[in-house]
């Protein structure tokens, strides 16, 4: 009965933390109630990270456990690097390449056929600009969704809070600060839409 009871109330405490982290709502990154996941993240990582390249069956398993939710067909290559885990969902056949960093302090949502290259990296957390408080390791996180069939080029960097439509292409070494509508073309520092692309036909 004990046993049920801290389970129920650990549950609750997670939740608690999740949605003051994915509401925007400041926090201490190094209080201690983080540091258990933080933990787990990291020894499923370390195992993750350790299998061979052509192994995708012993990562597969590990891969489910780490995060929120993988839909059919969602593949990760290593080297692949989180802060939780657990508030990362990949949709149907996304596709995630070597090096990338999702800093997943605010939930991280890819769609489906979602493609990221190589060293793409996804930032949800953002300091405070007070040196003061930075000091005292104080941040919050804005959620960044990604709509299906995106392609993100190598080394696309994604800042927090941001939102790209469906079907859109970012060119390698991009910054994409704000949002980007669906079916378009952007790149550069910060991505700017270049142009539209065709919507498939039905």
């Amino acid at each position: 009965m004990n046993d049920d009871m801290e389970a129920t109330d650990e549950r609750g405490q997670l939740a608690a933390l999740k949605a003051r982290m994915a509401g925007g709502l400041p926090y201490v990154s190094t209080e201690p109630a983080l540091m258990p996941y933080r933990e787990r993240c990291a020894r499923l990582l370390d195992a993750f990270n350790a299998t061979a390249l052509t192994d995708d069956e012993a990562r597969q398993p590990i891969l489910h456990e780490l995060l929120g939710r993988v839909g059919p067909g969602g593949w990760v290559m290593p080297r692949f690097l989180c802060e939780f885990g657990f508030f990362i969902e990949l949709g149907a056949e996304t596709r995630i390449n070597f090096d990338a960093v999702l800093l997943d302090c605010a939930p991280i949502v890819l769609g489906s056929r979602v493609w990221l290259a190589p060293r793409c990296q996804l930032y949800t957390a953002d300091h405070d600009l007070d040196p003061r408080r930075r000091s005292a390791m104080w941040e919050r996180a804005r959620p960044i969704t990604i709509g299906d069939d995106v392609w993100l080029g190598g080394g696309v960097i994604v800042l927090p809070g941001v939102t790209i439509g469906e079907r859109t292409v970012v060119g390698a070494g991009s910054v994409v600060t704000k949002d980007l509508p669906a079916d378009v073309i952007a790149a550069g520092n910060p991505a700017r839409v270049i142009r539209e692309v065709p919507r498939p036909q039905p």
